[in-house]
């Protein structure tokens, strides 16, 4: 600390010497050369003196000999602020325009495969059933809708979705199976009960939501994750400029203006210093992004890898076929299981068809093989589906690529305003050094707000963390705990006390204002010590008491840090 002060003191009376050797002279030197810029920034030449004047009442400038008047200084100041915000803007633009572009390409990619997949299943259907998938296509549009529901983030439990899908699917095919016998809701809710035991469709149904599960919950959650990167990215982008900051900006931009010299650029050193102290709290965002980015990659390798989309949407068609064979091979010893624990059904009553599915439909009724298929669906070929999966699976190596380019972005960012040539100079002995013309000697502070207690240039107060900057690590620490479940094939979803979830954007499932409630679906529970737990809406609202014990004690310790306990 002495050899800094020593150092700012060596800084000062260079500038001293500086005013008295003007003064010395007998004349003021003339403001053309300031004249021409600071007209050329927009503002009037009318502010402007011809002639240097005593700088006594310059208040963030030095006070030798200037041509700044007090209203220059202000406005001088007003436009280093209006810089430095587009300075941050401009360099974040390509990061943040990486997640909008990413979310809009593999949302649409998802969704028109989803969609021409459930035309070909419609297809491939009818053609193998005909009249019996007509009959009972709504079981099958259903399971589509509210898969496509899930993945727009409506408040779809994933797990019981499918799991009443197969009951359905039980319930249609045993009465078609059994058409001899009258079944009332009740008896059919009693069928329901019985499918673990009886297993009507073998280990088909396990196999088909288990890959189901994993697949969409991981888009699911790729697609929230690029919207809360996208959304963290530019709520953090719009910087908040403190007084502290602003005079820091003003002296290092614009002070050269009040000593005539307004072409001369910033030393890099003294222009790192002024953008760590002003981008404190941006650099104690990084540890929590480098860990989202990561858990990212490890979603995507999920949609490219073995649980990609093409493994569980194409097939889909020809498991849930085996799964109807499966019943009707069995149908017997099922039938027979559970009349003997839902009890006899009545036979139905005289001048109804007592046939049973195997007579009416025993020449359709068959499994459909893969080379069997019909190569068009509504007009949508099958080729068509498997072009439309490889062309995301492309999009999403290549988002890989962006998102791995934006790793330790918000620490570098300092570094990327103030590159040599860019907006500091060069050369270390022809650069402002915050007094005058020469070199800058004070050392480069460490990035973070801890780090700015010595910093010689930015009086930042590192015992009030931005309350904003806090909201996002939050955000990302929660977005990050759902992608590692999500890698690990298990779904936190939240409960939405609005509507049944939003319509506006695939993954979001809560608009402003609403509460969610965390809840845990899955096997595995979240990993022992990480206190990345829940899911994060922008804007809701969630009552303490139903957060995860750890993130509630993550959320603490975070207020603490706000209010500077230990």
């Amino acid at each position: 600390m002495c050899a800094m002060w020593r150092l700012q003191l060596f800084s000062w009376t260079l500038s001293l010497l500086w005013s008295l050797s003007l003064a010395a002279e007998g004349k003021a030197r003339s403001c053309s050369e300031v004249r021409q810029a600071y007209h050329a920034k927009g503002f009037p030449l009318a502010d402007v003196p011809h002639q240097e004047l005593s700088g006594e009442h310059l208040r963030v400038c030095p006070q030798g000999y200037t041509c700044c008047t007090t209203d220059m200084e202000d406005k001088l100041s007003q436009q280093s602020k209006l810089e430095f915000e587009n300075m941050v803007e401009e360099s974040s633009r390509s990061m943040r325009t990486t997640f909008v572009s990413a979310h809009k390409k593999f949302d649409e990619f998802f969704l028109e495969l989803l969609d021409n997949s459930e035309k070909s299943f419609s297809s491939m259907f009818k053609k193998a059933y005909g009249k019996l998938y007509r009959q009972n296509s709504v079981v099958f549009q259903d399971l589509f809708t509210e898969l496509k529901r899930y993945y727009t983030g409506g408040n779809v439990n994933l797990e019981e979705m499918l799991n009443d899908f197969w009951s359905r699917l039980l319930e249609r095919l045993f009465q078609l199976l059994n058409s001899q016998y009258h079944f009332t809701d009740d008896y059919l809710e009693c069928v329901s009960k019985y499918t673990d035991q009886v297993k009507p469709f073998g280990d088909i149904p396990r196999r088909v939501n288990s890959q189901v599960t994993r697949a969409f919950v991981s888009a699911r959650t790729f697609v929230q994750g690029l919207m809360v990167g996208r959304e963290v990215a530019n709520r953090v982008a719009k910087v908040n400029v403190v007084p502290a900051c602003l005079r820091a900006l003003t002296r290092m931009l614009y002070c050269p203006y009040c000593r005539s010299m307004p072409g001369l650029k910033p030393c890099p050193n003294y222009c790192q210093n002024v953008m760590r102290g002003c981008l404190a709290n941006q650099a104690d965002l990084d540890t929590e992004w480098n860990l989202f980015i990561d858990a990212m990659l490890l979603v995507a390798d999920r949609l490219v890898g073995p649980f990609h989309m093409e493994s569980v949407i194409e097939p889909m068609d020809v498991k849930i076929s085996d799964a109807i064979m499966n019943m009707q091979e069995n149908s017997m010893q099922v039938s027979a299981k559970v009349f003997q624990g839902c009890g006899q059904p009545k036979p139905v009553t005289i001048g109804r068809s007592t046939r049973g599915i195997s007579d009416v439909f025993s020449s359709r009724f068959r499994p459909y093989t893969p080379k069997e298929r019909p190569t068009t669906a509504s007009g949508i070929s099958l080729e068509r589906l498997r072009v439309v999966w490889r062309t995301m699976q492309q999009s999403v190596i290549e988002i890989k690529q962006k998102l791995k380019k934006s790793k330790r972005f918000w620490s570098n960012l300092p570094d990327d305003i103030c590159a040599k040539g860019k907006l500091a100079e060069s050369d270390e002995e022809q650069c402002w050094n915050s007094h005058t013309k020469g070199r800058y000697f004070p050392e480069v502070v460490k990035e973070g707000l801890t780090n700015q207690v010595n910093n010689p240039e930015v009086d930042v107060d590192i015992t009030r963390p931005d309350s904003l900057i806090r909201q996002q690590i939050m955000a990302l620490r929660v977005m990050t705990n759902k992608l590692r479940n999500a890698f690990n094939g298990n779904d936190i979803y939240f409960q939405d006390s609005s509507d049944e979830g939003s319509t506006s954007g695939s993954g979001s499932g809560c608009s402003d204002g609403c509460t969610t409630e965390f809840v845990y679906v899955g096997t595995e529970a979240p990993m022992i010590g990480d206190d990345r737990s829940g899911e994060h809406v922008a804007g809701g609202s969630c009552a303490v008491g139903s957060w995860p014990p750890l993130l509630l004690a993550a959320a603490l310790s975070l207020f603490a840090m706000q209010f500077g306990w230990r």
